[in-house]
């Protein structure tokens, strides 16, 4: 979920993490548009894209709720797993 800026409120599936800029892209989050220059195999046009966001922009969705949440680590099992500040719920 985005928290601040022109997309405040939407939601989306993060699609790839940019770690050296600390941006992510998110599946119709800022869309942009491109013009791309014709080729052999493209006819070219204006594209729409979606653009790296800042991740401080972005927080995790609370699967109880629904709504933005702070991340915990917890064990389970032997094993390190996601829980939602809010309700304790584990996040895939």
């Amino acid at each position: 979920m985005v928290i601040s800026g022109d997309n405040k409120g939407d939601t989306g599936i993060v699609q790839q993490i940019l770690t050296k800029e600390n941006r992510a892209i998110v599946e119709g989050i800022r869309m942009v548009k491109k013009h791309i220059k014709p080729t052999e195999n493209n006819p070219g046009g204006i594209n729409e894209m979606e653009a790296p966001l800042h991740i401080s922009k972005l927080m995790l969705v609370d699967p109880k709720s629904g709504k933005p949440t702070r991340v915990g680590r917890k064990e389970v099992n032997g094993k390190s797993v996601r829980v939602s500040k809010k309700s304790g719920e584990i996040i895939k």
